[in-house]
């Protein structure tokens, strides 16, 4: 198996009026590294791509990547290239990227220009970055490319900031990602979620677990699925004693804290997601705290109860 480790660049509308909902970010480039099974670049790809959508190059674009319209217009439109990239990929492969963001970005491109997305759910892949954090014990930091790069003393022998050096230097940190538990945390691009249930996703790393849901016409109904509610023990499936609730501090995702006797407290999240034809999901995870963050999070569940009774009025 081959690694596509890849890198885009994309423009998006001048003005807010000019905004197309569907392809919010049009690309305008893309970079990719392939190496092979042992890590060793053994090819490359890269081509700019002729705007269809947005034909006024965004401040912030032109500013950040240094590509003038006028170097697009004569480019492959994104029909092309996108042929060309497929068939240079091959069959047997999994992406990487620097971040989360790319692979959502390149389906949704894909969808608007007639394409198939890659797979009819979630898209596995390696989001380098967080390998990256894991590899070295950062924790939830995330480093920008170059931050990574001076940390791991790579020769910087060709500029930032377009898709192919990008996506060469990526390549460059994930060969240096070497440990087992770590390349285990694969991630997962849900601009396609899972259409039924045999499309869902359970996984279970040595630290966590999780599950994402298949689509729901509404959010109530999304959270009330029995298997969204479950907050049993992961590691053992016994049912835990609760602490709180399942409860929201923001509105956009819901916690609940419980005592395993064997594992310990563990704390469930679901984030609810919503796709692009506006039907629900869930991205699900349970993972063991301490107990101090069990007890923090034990607290903000405390106060949104007390915050909620109603006030006495005074005479």
């Amino acid at each position: 198996m081959n690694y596509i480790i890849m890198d885009l660049e994309w423009n998006q509308s001048a003005t807010t009026a000019g905004a197309n909902p569907a392809i919010p970010f049009e690309i305008i480039e893309i970079g990719a590294v392939k190496l092979n099974s042992d890590k060793v670049m053994i090819d490359e790809f890269s081509a700019l791509i002729k705007p269809q959508v947005y034909k006024t190059m965004h401040y912030m674009t032109g500013k950040l990547v240094h590509i003038k319209m006028a170097e697009l217009k004569h480019e492959q439109p994104f029909e092309e290239v996108m042929e060309r990239f497929l068939e240079w990929c091959g069959e047997d492969y999994v992406f990487g990227t620097w971040g989360p963001l790319d692979l959502t970005e390149l389906q949704r491109n894909m969808v608007f220009f007639g394409f198939k997305p890659f797979m009819n759910g979630p898209l596995a892949f390696y989001d380098i970055q967080k390998l990256f954090a894991i590899e070295y014990g950062e924790g939830k930091e995330r480093r920008s490319l170059e931050s990574a790069i001076d940390f791991l003393n790579i020769e910087k022998d060709i500029p930032f900031h377009r898709a192919f050096s990008d996506a060469y230097y990526a390549a460059k940190a994930f060969a240096l990602i070497k440990k087992k538990e770590t390349l285990e945390h694969i991630s997962y691009d849900n601009f396609i979620a899972p259409p039924d249930k045999q499309h869902e996703i359970h996984v279970k790393f040595s630290d966590y677990e999780k599950y994402i849901t298949r689509t729901f016409a509404t959010r109530e109904a999304m959270l009330s699925d029995k298997e969204i509610k479950n907050v049993n023990c992961y590691l053992c499936d016994k049912p835990s004693k609760k602490h709180t609730k399942l409860f929201s501090p923001t509105g956009k995702y819901f916690l609940c804290i419980t005592y395993c006797e064997e594992h310990g407290y563990i704390k469930t999240k679901i984030r609810v997601r919503k796709n692009d034809v506006g039907r629900f999901f869930a991205v699900k995870t349970k993972k063991p705290v301490s107990a101090e963050d069990a007890e923090s999070i034990i607290s903000r569940y405390k106060k949104l109860k007390e915050d909620k009774k109603p006030k006495k009025s005074s005479k």
